[in-house]
């Protein structure tokens, strides 16, 4: 029998192409399994974001070599990496059978079949065959809308590895949405690298048009979006979040850093006080909203000024959530030409400090809940204590709870929240 085995790094993205490699790889007759030394084909779906997620991928990729040697599994490397390294791949790892960007997922039968050894195309049909997902979750079902990037941010690779902005047609999305729905996935998640520049390439309706859409599939009891970029935050785009209450009061807006003079540098298209006046748009809309962000530190030039702005940006922000890293250089981006990162110790007292205060600000949102009564999406039994249920917020909060394992999974519960833990709740379903 022939049998598969993927290994994911990076982003919903990633997951999602995992998804569509997986189905497509049943639908071919291949069974996955959970032991690669089980495969006759291997995939390391990959990240190249940072550095570390690059050497780590090679580091693995000198594991399977003796693996390979044992069981004459093909071994393949797909995803953002792939598309960055293509044929060097190859020329550091030749026991790799085949290297596959992103915008050869369709492409399965060719890439088997040994055509293409190092595939990285970006072909303008896609062949994005959403009933050949396999989808890992019961209750939630990520729909890609848009694949991508315009934006060319200095320090960004995405445009390299994932291409040119692609939506895909507006009657499409709604297509795969109640195909998902009619599988018992109550929760969507709308995917894309700047998801809130999608345009509709055949009528032009923009991103507020496709959630207003979406929300009022039937079915759909809670939709998620992922990642706004804050320039192409609209007002169509928070009339819509406002006017729907399944849309998730949760929104992630990256800000990258605080300082006008690094957001010029990095080019992302908006200052500081644009950030800010975005933040209180929707605020004044939608008062109940939280957000998350990426922050960028030690970015080249960023001075003590200039992290001082960010520090009193979160301050003012108050986000409930952050991810924030260093700087990595990534290879054939502008920002390798504007100088030198930030000493690496003092980018590293920035982050703590910044790690420190954002960890202040989630203690004081995550002890707010403590006494309400909240809904909740029932998703299964919790991680870590089978005995307890889980499932989210509107505002994505995870909610370890006592209650009723008979209840079905994607039903809204309300639970009433008696504990704050270091990143989730605890309580107790209510009637």
């Amino acid at each position: 029998m022939k049998t598969f085995f993927i290994e994911t790094w990076g982003c919903q993205m990633n997951e999602l192409d995992s998804q569509r490699l997986s189905g497509g790889l049943k639908l071919r007759g291949y069974k996955r399994v959970d032991d690669e030394r089980a495969a006759s084909l291997i995939l390391l779906n990959t990240c190249s974001i940072r550095d570390k997620a690059e050497q780590k991928v090679f580091s693995r990729l000198g594991e399977l070599r003796e693996l390979k040697k044992e069981t004459a599994a093909q071994i393949g490397v797909c995803g953002c990496l792939a598309q960055q390294e293509g044929q060097r791949i190859i020329d550091r790892a030749p026991w790799v059978d085949f290297v596959m960007g992103p915008g050869n997922v369709g492409y399965l039968d060719e890439i088997l079949a040994g055509e293409h050894r190092v595939a990285l195309e970006f072909p303008e049909d896609r062949r994005y065959d959403y009933d050949a997902l396999d989808r890992t979750s019961a209750t939630k079902a990520w729909v890609t809308i848009i694949e991508g990037c315009n934006k060319n941010c200095t320090f960004c690779i995405v445009p390299t590895t994932r291409g040119r902005e692609v939506s895909r047609p507006f009657e499409g999305v709604l297509q795969e949405v109640r195909a998902a729905v009619a599988t018992g996935r109550v929760e969507i998640e709308l995917l894309g690298q700047t998801v809130n520049a999608y345009r509709c390439p055949q009528s032009g309706r923009d991103f507020g048009a496709l959630l207003s859409a979406v929300a009022e599939v039937e079915g759909v009891n809670r939709l998620r979006f992922m990642t706004s970029h804050p320039a192409e935050v609209s007002d169509s785009m928070i009339v819509a979040m406002r006017d729907h209450a399944n849309i998730s009061r949760y929104l992630h807006l990256p800000v990258q850093s605080g300082s006008s003079r690094v957001l010029r540098r990095m080019k992302r298209l908006y200052s500081r006080e644009k950030y800010l006046e975005t933040i209180g748009r929707i605020r004044a809309a939608i008062p109940e909203i939280h957000f998350s962000t990426d922050v960028i530190v030690g970015f080249p030039g960023e001075t003590d000024e200039d992290f001082e702005q960010t520090m009193s940006l979160v301050e003012e922000v108050r986000f409930g959530s952050m991810f924030a890293f260093k700087y990595s250089p990534r290879p054939g981006t502008p920002a390798l030409k504007i100088g030198e990162p930030v000493d690496d110790a003092i980018a590293s007292e920035r982050l703590t400090r910044l790690f420190e205060l954002q960890e202040r600000h989630k203690r004081e949102r995550l002890e707010s809940y403590r006494g309400r009564v909240v809904p909740v999406l029932y998703e299964g039994p919790s991680r870590h204590d089978p005995e307890m249920l889980s499932g989210r917020t509107d505002d994505n909060w995870v909610v370890n709870f006592r209650g009723d394992a008979r209840v079905p999974l994607g039903s809204m519960l309300g639970v009433r929240i008696e504990q704050a833990q270091h990143h989730t709740l605890r309580g107790e379903a209510v009637a």
